[in-house]
């Protein structure tokens, strides 16, 4: 079974489905995501987390995210 992380969110006001391309990186373009062998390779992923300016967050999308079985 294949896994995927993907969040909804807004651009320009309209409501869509995003899809983690990997690298801190997304996409709203199915085709373009990052796909996963197993779930806790995509589970570890969701924990992302980044250090600026000495704070350490998780970035917005990663808050938001579910990883998906196909």
């Amino acid at each position: 079974m294949a896994y995927f992380i993907k969040t909804t969110d807004v651009v320009d006001n309209v409501w869509g489905d995003i899809y983690y391309k990997g690298d801190n990186s997304w996409t709203d373009t199915f085709e373009d995501r990052k796909v996963y062998s197993n779930k806790s390779d995509a589970d570890s992923d969701t924990s992302t987390t980044v250090t600026k300016n000495g704070v350490t967050y998780t970035p917005r999308h990663f808050n938001t995210c579910v990883v998906v079985s196909e």
